[in-house]
């Protein structure tokens, strides 16, 4: 299948129905690879926010009372649909997002994921009796909490969409979903999807948008909207915390992360390479729980410096529609320039670069990866997360001070180390400040496991049996007379 032979939808989702925005705005959807217009969809506002929150709010009553047993079979649906259409929805990804085939491959696989754990888990939103007074009894029943509005971001455009609408329409919410601006496209075609799959229109609704505060602002100021659920910046999640503040709207944030990957000195290095690479350059290191921190005990930095770098060296960066590409570009050229950034300020401080560090030789948001060493605490890559294609390494000589350096941020979302010592793993694992770990694992996401951070990396879990129950409410019902 080729770039040009890719088939999609460009018009906005709202109430089953394909629509432009109320006065023909659109905005261009670029390919970061050449900076090739692939689409221009609808730029809506307010107006065209506020009606497809007025859907989804007439669409809910029919949708939460309809048995689990059925929302289920709507939601596996979903899930088989999208396995059935895997590589149309990856090339896609890839085109208008920059990642290599085989990872948005993988990224369709791992959104359908979640729609085949949430048609299970729908069917288990279990309450409670509880013992009281023998004339009474005293149950808890849980509900769908309502109308959802979903925000979500250009780095996993279909799997971060999917983690958080399945768990909504399994709950028996209905959803309102602004995608980013960058990347559009992967959300109308899972629009695309739920309607052939039989879910019923207003149940789930997307806004595209070039003006994200103007919907974002709709849908934390519309009472209608019960339920927000944010991945981004904590800057931007920060912000929707205070606007949603004045109807009291439940929040999920799934924010920034400055993830540590601890090297102890009894690691088996050549496997914490291999979980370094991944952890680094997957998606040219433009994901929330990239290794952005690497913490390498001193009688082993250098080697294991050595190693990163041979193995670093050895990735192909390209066109992601390319056979063996295994980094694509950066999102935009801000990107680069942070990326710049970071490496400029680090080698100012003392820092050597031991690969790569420059933009590369195809131009445009192409980075070669890097490796740096003798790299700060101070530096500014050791504060901000980076989200691009560098791994800089700093020593520690004992398990208190790699643990203080690896908590040593406001962020908490992931944390990774390696080493072979069992008691080490579960002392570390318990002391990292962090929603999520990896011990000798970097894959670590999962539909299964909770995903979300702590301090200023979130409120919240996504998937696991964990993740529907933050779009339940849970009511306590008296029974008396009963004596």
């Amino acid at each position: 299948m080729d770039a040009t032979e890719i088939s999609y939808p460009t018009q906005a989702f709202i109430n089953g129905a394909w629509v432009q925005a109320d006065g023909g705005a659109t905005f261009r959807v670029e390919n970061p690879s050449n900076g090739e217009v692939i689409a221009h969809v609808p730029d809506m506002g307010q107006v065209e926010t506020r009606q497809a929150i007025e859907a989804a709010a007439a669409a809910l009553p029919i949708w939460r009372e309809k048995p689990s047993l059925e929302r289920a079979d709507v939601l596996r649906r979903i899930g088989q649909f999208m396995m059935a259409d895997q590589e149309r929805l990856a090339r896609l990804m890839t085109l208008e997002q920059g990642k290599p085939l085989a990872e948005s491959r993988s990224e369709i696989a791992y959104g359908a994921s979640y729609f085949d754990w949430f048609a299970d888990e729908c069917r288990r939103g279990y309450g409670a009796i509880i013992p009281g007074p023998s004339d009474r009894r005293l149950l808890v029943i849980q509900q769908p909490i309502g109308v959802v509005g979903a925000i979500t971001p250009w780095n996993f455009p279909n799997a971060m969409l999917a983690r958080k609408m399945a768990a909504a329409i399994a709950a028996g919410c209905t959803v309102v979903a602004k995608p980013a601006e960058l990347t559009p496209l992967s959300a109308l075609a899972l629009a695309e999807i739920t309607q052939r799959a039989g879910l019923p229109k207003g149940v789930f609704n997307i806004v595209t948008t070039n003006q994200p505060a103007l919907v974002g602002k709709e849908l934390t100021h519309n009472p209608i909207v019960r339920k927000i659920t944010f991945t981004g910046s904590t800057v931007v999640g920060r912000l929707l915390l205070k606007q949603a503040s004045e109807h009291i709207q439940k929040c999920s944030m799934e924010l920034g992360g400055n993830a540590p990957f601890i090297v102890f000195e009894d690691a088996d290095l050549d496997r914490a390479v291999t979980g370094a690479l991944s952890a680094k350059y997957r998606n040219a290191g433009q994901v929330c729980i990239a290794a952005n921190r690497f913490l390498v005990h001193a009688s082993v930095s250098k080697l294991f410096a050595e190693k990163l770098a041979v193995a670093s060296a050895k990735l192909k960066v390209g066109d992601g529609m390319e056979a063996d590409v295994s980094i694509g570009p950066l999102i935009d050229m801000a990107a680069v320039e942070k990326v710049e950034r970071h490496i400029t300020d680090a080698v100012g401080r003392g820092a050597k670069i031991v690969i790569g560090g420059k933009r590369h030789g195809l131009g445009r948001t192409f980075f070669e990866p890097t490796v740096l060493i003798d790299v700060s605490p101070e530096a500014l890559i050791f504060h901000e997360e980076t989200f691009g294609p560098i791994a800089p390494i700093i020593t520690f000589n004992t398990e208190e001070e790699a643990l203080k350096l690896a908590n040593a941020t406001p962020f908490g979302l992931a944390s990774y180390f390696y080493t072979q010592d069992v008691a080490r793993i579960f002392r570390v694992s318990e002391k990292l400040e962090s929603g999520m770990v990896g011990a000798n694992e970097t894959t670590i996401s999962t539909a299964i496991a909770p995903f979300g951070g702590v301090k200023y990396s979130g409120l919240g879990r996504e998937g696991s049996l964990y993740g529907m129950e933050e779009y339940l409410e849970k009511k306590y019902i008296c029974l008396g007379g009963l004596g």
